[in-house]
C-alpha cells in the first residue's frame, strides 16, 4: 500500500501534533517495510494556497499518486478523495473548552469539525474519553472510532545529575525547582499553578523555583499580567521552546513535575516526565487518569490549596518521590510508538 499522512504539522517548530505525526510515520515505516508511507504537504501554506491545498491540491495529489489511503493527523482531510481517509482527533477542547481558545478558531472548529468527522472513514483518538466525546458531541458511530494511546519519544529517559546539571545551569535553572512543560495557554491552568507556587513560598523557607518550559501561546495575557504583580515573579522562569535533550535534563532533575491542565486529550508531557523519573502531580480529569493510572499524585485542577498541598508533601517526602519516580518509569514502558503504529496499521488494513 502507498499511504499518505498529513505532513503540515512537521513544518516549523515541532510540538504535540508534530511529534505525533513524525513518531507515527517513523514507526509505521519500521514495522511495515512492505508498505510506503509518505508525508504529504505543499511547499508553503499562506493565503489562497492553504484553502486550495485541501480543496484542490491534495485531492489531486491523492488521485495522481494512487494513494491507497490518506491519514489526516491534525483534524483536517482533503475536501474530496477517491481513497479511504482516516482522521485523528486529538481532543475536543475547541468545542468543550472554547473559552480557552481564540474565537476565530472556535468558530472554524464548530463549522468544520463535525463535517470532517462524518466524512472520515475511520477516526483515531488518543484516549477512550475523547472517543466518547467524539461520538456524543459529533454524532459519530462508535464502530468507526478507535482509541489508540500514544507514547513518550525515545529521547526521554532518566539521566544523572552530571548530565542534567550543566543544562540546568545554562538555562538558569536552580537546584530546587518544580517543572511544567507545555504551551502557555489557558487550558494548561498555569494561573492556578502560579497561585499554588505563591502559597508554597509563603509556607516554606526553601528557595524554590518554578520553571515553565514551552512556547507562549494564545490568550496568555492574564497570566503574564498576574505574574508582573506577583511576589513570586522573580522565582518563575520561562525557558521558551526547548530541544528534547534540554527537556530530558529538566525532567530528570526536577523535584516535582506539575501538570494541572483543565482538559487533555492524552497528556504526552506526563509520559515524558515519567520516562525520565520525575514524580508527577497532575489533574484528576478522565483522559489524564487513562494516561497516568495510579502512579501520579492527583489533584483537583481548580483547587489552589489542594495543588499546593500535593506539591509540598512530595517535596518533603524523599521516599515518596523516589517511589513515584520508579513507578513512573515502569508505567511509561507500557506505552510505545510501535504499539501505536501497529494499532493504527490495523485500522488502515480494515479500510483498504
Amino acid at each position: 500500500m502507498r499511504i499518505g499522512l498529513d505532513g503540515i504539522p512537521l513544518q516549523g517548530k515541532r510540538t504535540g501534533v508534530g511529534h505525533y505525526t513524525f513518531e507515527l510515520a517513523h514507526s509505521l515505516a519500521a514495522i511495515s517495510p512492505d508498505n510506503q508511507f509518505e508525508l504529504v504537504s505543499p511547499p508553503s501554506l499562506t493565503g489562497l494556497r492553504r484553502r486550495s491545498w485541501w480543496s484542490i491540491g491534495l485531492p489531486l495529489y491523492c488521485y495522481r499518486a494512487s494513494l491507497a489511503l490518506f491519514h489526516g493527523t491534525n483534524f483536517e482531510l482533503p475536501y474530496w478523495t477517491t481513497c479511504p481517509t482516516v482522521l485523528t482527533i486529538h481532543d475536543l477542547s475547541l468545542l468543550l473548552k472554547s473559552e480557552t481558545h481564540e474565537k476565530r478558531l472556535v468558530l472554524r472548529a464548530k463549522l468544520k469539525l463535525p463535517r470532517t468527522a462524518h466524512k472520515a472513514n475511520a477516526i483515531i483518538t488518543p484516549s477512550e474519553m475523547v472517543k466518547r466525546e467524539v461520538c456524543e458531541r459529533l454524532g459519530v458511530s462508535a464502530e468507526k472510532v478507535f482509541a489508540i494511546p500514544e507514547a513518550a519519544r525515545s529521547a526521554f529517559y532518566r539521566v544523572p545529575a552530571s548530565e542534567s546539571r550543566p543544562v540546568c545551569e545554562r538555562l538558569g535553572v536552580e537546584e530546587e525547582f518544580i517543572l511544567f512543560v507545555g504551551t502557555v495557554e489557558p487550558r494548561k491552568n498555569l494561573l492556578t499553578l502560579v497561585r499554588a507556587f505563591e502559597e508554597l513560598r509563603r509556607s516554606t523557607s526553601t528557595q524554590l523555583q518554578l520553571v515553565i518550559a514551552g512556547e507562549r501561546g494564545w490568550l496568555s495575557e492574564d497570566l503574564m499580567s498576574y505574574l508582573n504583580n506577583s511576589e513570586a515573579r522573580e522565582r518563575v522562569l520561562f525557558t521558551g521552546h526547548l530541544a528534547d535533550d534540554d527537556l530530558r535534563a529538566l525532567y530528570s532533575a526536577c523535584r516535582v513535575f506539575v501538570y494541572p491542565s483543565l482538559y487533555e486529550g492524552f497528556g504526552l508531557p506526563l509520559l515524558e516526565a515519567m520516562s525520565c523519573g520525575a514524580p508527577v502531580v497532575t489533574s484528576n480529569v478522565p483522559s489524564i487518569l487513562e494516561t497516568v493510572g495510579d502512579v501520579a499524585r492527583l489533584i483537583s485542577p481548580t483547587d489552589v490549596d489542594d495543588l499546593a498541598r500535593a506539591i509540598n508533601e512530595l517535596l518533603n517526602d524523599a521516599a515518596e518521590r523516589e517511589h513515584r519516580s520508579a513507578a513512573g518509569i515502569e508505567h511509561a514502558k507500557k506505552f510505545s510508538w510501535q504499539r501505536t503504529a501497529a494499532a493504527t496499521l490495523d485500522v488502515y488494513k480494515n479500510l483498504v
